[in-house]
Formats: C-alpha cells, structure tokens, sequence
C-alpha cells in the first residue's frame, strides 16, 4: 500500500504533512523514493505501525475546561506568548522545521560537538529514522481528541505560518515534536553518555519550543515527552535500532574534536531560564 495512502486512512494530519512536504511517494511496501538525498524524513522508521506504543493506552484525556490543569495551561501560554519575538522565539522556530537538514543539529551544542548529515552521519541516520516512530505514536490520542491550539483561541501568531492551516486540522494533544524532540535527546544521552544532562535538557527544550510557538499547551509538550519516552523504551528491542545506536556511540568518539558550527553562547542564553 501507498505511505501516503495509509497515512490518510489513519488520519495523520500534520504529521504526515510535514513528513510528505518535498517528498515523491512511490506505491511500495518499503520506503518511498525522496526528491533529496538529505530530506529523509520519509525514510521507514524501525517499527511497524502496529509496533507503536498505543498512546490511548498511556496517556490520560487532555485537560478539561474549567479544570486546574486547563487553567495551568493557559498561564504557561501566556508566559510563552509574553516573550514576544525574542531569542528564544527564534529558536523555537528553528526547533520546529522537522524538514531541514539542519534539523538534528539542533543538539550539536548539548552533545558538544556537530550534529549533521556531513559530519555525523550514523548519529544524523538514528534520529532521523527514528522521527517517523516517535511522531506517529502520538496520533491515537490526537486523533481521539482533536484538541484546539493555543493560536486558535488566543488569536495570536505562531512561529510556522506556512503549515496554520494544517495545524488548525490536527490535534493538539499531545505534541508529536515534543516526543520526537524528547525522543531524540534520550538516545544522545545514550550516544555521549558524559553529556547525558544536557542532551536530555535540550530535549525538553526542544519541546517547550512548541509552547514558545504558540502551537502547543504545556500539557500536550509534557504529554508527548512520555510518548517519546515509551517509543525509545520499545526501540531499544529492535536489532535495526540496536545497530544504529552502537555506530552512533563509535560515531560519537571520532566526532568530539568536531565543534559546534552553531553559536553555543547564543543558545545557551537563549534557553537560560526566565526571569
């Protein structure tokens, strides 16, 4: 069956829109063909769909109107949309363009070296073929739910204006780039385990970025880094993972001499905690 095809039936909305952006699908049961050799957003993942965490089976209903926790996420939105266009929105911007092959360098300064398809090719294939499991394992509950998004009730700008209209079409809850982000920050601790901290911290951040986008309530980001964290729980059983993992952490050693082309200082302030 057609990738496309079988995105569609099971209502992947945006998801599969990022993930098809730029893409050529091709009727096959593997992975479909790209338009470029960097865009492997496509790529298969390790599982098969049916392999997936089930998130209607982890994750509880989002939070209820009138509730405590609605409530709590309507401050944690405010707080984001009250740091304006500031660094950090910036980089919440950045966090959020799954398709550039730029992407995984976005924990190039935690793991404290560079991340990219040219420099570290093991540790760039790992990340990104791990991104179509950690994505779509969120849609159970999105679809189940359909959750609004901050921007469509506060009426304010997010940071990818490109894809609001598809946004408007998918669940808020819980957030797939959360999970992916989380996701990807939990295997690097494991790849350069002496910066454990710090890879899974960008981690976390990479999906609060979602909240600083006015994309996401808190609850959908804290929601999607236990979904991350169930997928890699269930990756570490597959022999492909396992593979790419170890030549990820043989990868890791050589490319330590290798500095961030990134301004670390600039991020680092940028993620510094607010006052």
């Amino acid at each position: 069956m057609m990738m496309a095809r079988t995105l569609h039936a099971a209502g992947l909305g945006t998801m599969a829109g990022f993930l098809l952006a730029g893409a050529t699908v091709v009727a096959a049961d593997g992975p479909p063909a790209m338009t470029s050799p960097v865009n492997t957003l496509l790529a298969q993942g390790y599982l098969a769909r049916e392999a997936l965490p089930d998130s209607l089976s982890i994750l509880p209903a989002p939070p209820a109107e009138g509730s405590a926790a609605l409530a709590r996420d309507r401050e944690a939105s405010k707080a984001g949309l009250a740091l304006g266009k500031s660094a950090r929105w910036a980089l919440a911007t950045a966090d959020a363009d799954l398709r550039s092959p730029a992407a995984t360098g976005a924990f190039s300064c935690a793991a404290g070296f560079e991340i990219s398809p040219q420099a570290t090719p093991a540790i760039d294939r790992l990340m990104r073929r791990s991104l179509p499991d950690l994505g779509l394992a969120t849609y159970g509950v999105k679809e189940r739910y359909k959750r609004a998004r901050p921007f469509m009730e506060n009426g304010e700008a997010n940071c990818s204006p490109d894809y609001t209209e598809m946004l408007r079409k998918d669940g808020s809850y819980p957030s797939g780039h959360s999970a992916i982000g989380f996701g990807w920050g939990l295997m690097l601790a494991e790849v350069v385990p002496d910066r454990a901290a710090r890879l899974v911290a960008r981690g976390v951040a990479f999906g609060d970025s979602r909240r600083i986008c006015n994309v996401h309530w808190l609850s959908d980001v804290e929601q999607g880094r236990l979904m991350g964290a169930a997928v890699v729980a269930r990756l570490h059983a597959d022999p492909g993972f396992q593979a790419d993992l170890q030549a990820a952490k043989a990868e890791a050693a050589a490319a330590r001499s290798t500095a961030p082309s990134r301004n670390c200082t600039q991020e680092e302030a940028a993620l510094a905690p607010q006052p």
